[in-house]
């Protein structure tokens, strides 16, 4: 058992608690509060003067798959050269010793899904784990987490331009999605069918994880940067009758009442970058803020290679610059990605019954002077910060 105390405590779900105690035992939290009642023979972690929040929980990143210190010839993001992709998955991609989970770590970052990269229309399936571990199937909390589509540039240009096949329009992308479930559909209708009448059916992994996506057990995580991509990821969810979430969102802000109106869940970032596309020509860092205040619900993310997981922080902290209290914008890192994953029971806040996933810091977690010390997953360290 471990007894934390005298911490200034950000449960996320509840009130902050000044000189707080969490006692965890096997990896989860059994009780938190002002005081706790532990036994006498308790290991004792005493943080006076510290500050402790959930761990943070990045919800999209392609950690371990896409070559991070390791070259090209590991980027395994992108499956080619069809579009349509459903079958794969990036688990079977991940290199749990990449270099990118120590610096997940180092980040404050205990949970993850890891998803696809964007250059197909259909892109495969992400999945959740922790940041820490040797097999990344024992890593693994939740498998699948959702299905990866993508509009806009990235897959006109892998297949349109370089590729010489379609999509090489926007029309052309949607149209290859609205295909692939229109024909998901048709199986799933084939497949009932079939076990009502105790028939035989021949599985099809193409058409599986869209009948996962149809049946609601997992969401459509479309990439959309430009605002019209992102009317049309709605239009397209709307169509079919599907969850979905929007993943960067780029340009949310230029329709974040229309956002709002249709309780799209936005997933933003990478924030703290150029406009390096022409799609993101209006990117601001005040997107979340304004998403936030239109009553968006917002997730941060890294898109990790492309924000490194190390500075998840720090983009909070500019996102709160723009009118974000630090309540809201840490819930943006923990509970509501949690919640977007379906993780809400184990991680996402310190609650008892949870996972004993926790950040030590030693100052306000959102100042520049502030040194993340340590980072905890299961009640364990597994992470602190160096001394050069």
């Amino acid at each position: 058992m471990l007894l934390i105390k005298n911490a200034k405590i950000y449960p996320v779900v509840g009130d902050m608690i000044e000189r707080g105690q969490i006692l965890i035992d096997n990896g989860k939290i059994v009780a938190i509060g002002q005081t706790v009642d532990a036994p006498a023979e308790v290991e004792v972690l005493d943080l006076e003067g510290k500050i402790v929040t959930p761990g943070l929980i990045d919800i999209h990143t392609h950690v371990g798959i896409w070559g991070d210190g390791e070259g090209a010839d590991s980027m395994d993001g992108n499956e080619k050269p069809d579009a349509i992709n459903p079958k794969v998955n990036a688990l079977d991609s991940t290199n749990p010793h990449q270099r990118s989970f120590e610096g997940a770590r180092e980040g404050g970052i205990t949970t993850m899904q890891i998803v696809p990269g964007s250059g197909n229309p259909i892109g495969g399936l992400g999945f959740a784990c922790k940041s820490y571990g040797n097999i990344i199937d024992e890593m693994v909390i939740k498998n699948p987490t959702g299905l990866k589509g993508a509009l806009g540039e990235n897959p006109k240009n892998l297949h349109g331009n370089v590729l010489k096949h379609a999509p090489a329009t926007r029309m052309g992308t949607a149209g290859l999605i609205r295909e692939y479930f229109e024909e998901a559909k048709a199986y799933m209708a084939k497949k009932e069918a079939a076990e009502k009448e105790g028939k035989d059916f021949d599985i099809n992994m193409k058409y599986e994880p869209g009948v996962m996506v149809l049946r609601k057990e997992i969401p459509f995580r479309i990439h959309a940067h430009r605002h019209d991509d992102i009317v049309t990821a709605v239009r397209l969810c709307q169509e079919l009758d599907i969850d979905c979430s929007v993943e960067h969102c780029t340009d949310g802000h230029k329709i974040a009442d229309f956002l709002a109106k249709n309780n799209v869940l936005a997933c933003v970032g990478p924030g703290l970058s150029n406009s390096g596309k022409v799609e993101t020509a209006d990117f601001t860092d005040a997107n979340p803020a304004i998403l936030h205040k239109a009553g968006v619900k917002v997730c941060l993310m890294t898109d990790h290679p492309f924000l490194n997981t190390r500075h998840f922080m720090t983009y909070g902290a500019v996102s709160a610059r723009y009118g974000i209290s630090f309540e809201d914008v840490l819930k943006m890192m923990t509970i509501n990605p949690a919640e977007a994953l379906g993780l809400e029971d184990r991680v996402g806040s310190l609650e008892v019954g949870k996972d004993a996933d926790f950040l030590i810091y030693d100052g306000h977690p959102f100042s520049y002077k502030t040194k993340l010390e340590a980072t905890y997953i299961e009640g364990k360290q597994v992470w602190e910060r160096p001394v050069y």
